[in-house]
């Protein structure tokens, strides 16, 4: 355990595990029997660890990871047949696909992120993946539409017809395909994915909060503004992020030859 890391309930007992490090809060779904797939009371588990994240001062960014080596198979789909559907109205499957935390969300995807779990890494900011990670979205073999993202998101990310193929096949890919494609920022060695995710989330967890949180929201939203809008639309967000203190530390910093000490104000 890193210094000032918070201790995390043991991976047994609850079906998603916290910790927080060094502005870092990582969240593990840890469903391993099932490999990691969602039911709803790990949706609402979810949901309640993103509203953490985003309610903590003292967290910049956050990583999403499973356990026993797998991120996330999807549904579960013994409680589908149950009647059971993980989506929380307004937010999605996972608590996640349709509202995004405000501040940066890392996907570390090791094993599969089939269908829903591919969906949950799709909502995140940024994929960090094990170079033998496999991704896809399966669901019209079931007979099921991938609803949760996966149909609506693949055509912004990929060329139109890569995405169509995707969706209609139902066929997975590698992350190396991944990667080539866009879809994955860093590739990791198996095993090491939540490691260069963290990597990854120091770098953020350095920069202003603030500033993060904003720039985040920005590059989100910049595709729903035209350009000649968008400049306006945009100082509502930066204006008070240059009148900030965090702003003044960061210059002062820079000027006195020192790291900044961040407050988030």
């Amino acid at each position: 355990m890193s210094a000032g890391e918070e201790p995390t309930t043991p991976m047994s007992d609850e079906l998603v595990v916290t910790s927080a490090a060094e502005r870092v809060f990582t969240i593990t779904i840890n469903r391993p029997e099932v490999r990691n797939a969602i039911d709803l009371a790990t949706t609402q588990a979810l949901a309640a660890a993103f509203d953490e994240l985003d309610a903590r001062d003292d967290l910049t960014v956050g990583i999403l990871t499973g356990s026993a080596g797998f991120f996330c198979a999807g549904m579960d789909l013994k409680a589908f047949l149950r009647g059971e559907r993980p989506v929380i109205p307004g937010r999605g499957f996972g608590g996640l696909t349709e509202a995004s935390p405000k501040k940066p969300l890392i996907a570390a995807v090791e094993g599969v992120a089939y269908a829903g779990g591919f969906e949950l890494a799709l909502a995140c900011d940024l994929i960090v993946a094990a170079s033998n990670s496999k991704f896809g979205i399966p669901e019209v073999k079931r007979g099921l539409v991938a609803a949760a993202g996966g149909v609506l998101r693949l055509p912004r990310r990929l060329p139109y017809h890569v995405a169509m193929e995707l969706a209609l096949t139902g066929a997975s890919f590698g992350a190396e395909q991944a990667h080539a494609w866009g879809l994955v920022n860093r590739l990791a060695e198996p095993g090491s994915a939540l490691s260069v995710a963290e990597r990854l989330a120091a770098e953020i967890a350095s920069n202003g909060p603030l500033a993060v949180r904003v720039s985040k929201q920005l590059v989100a939203r910049s595709d729903e503004w035209t350009l000649s809008e968008s400049f306006e639309r945009q100082r509502e967000f930066t204006t008070p992020v240059m009148s900030s203190d965090d702003a003044r530390e960061g210059a002062l910093a820079f000027t006195e030859k020192r790291a900044p000490v961040w407050t988030g104000r």
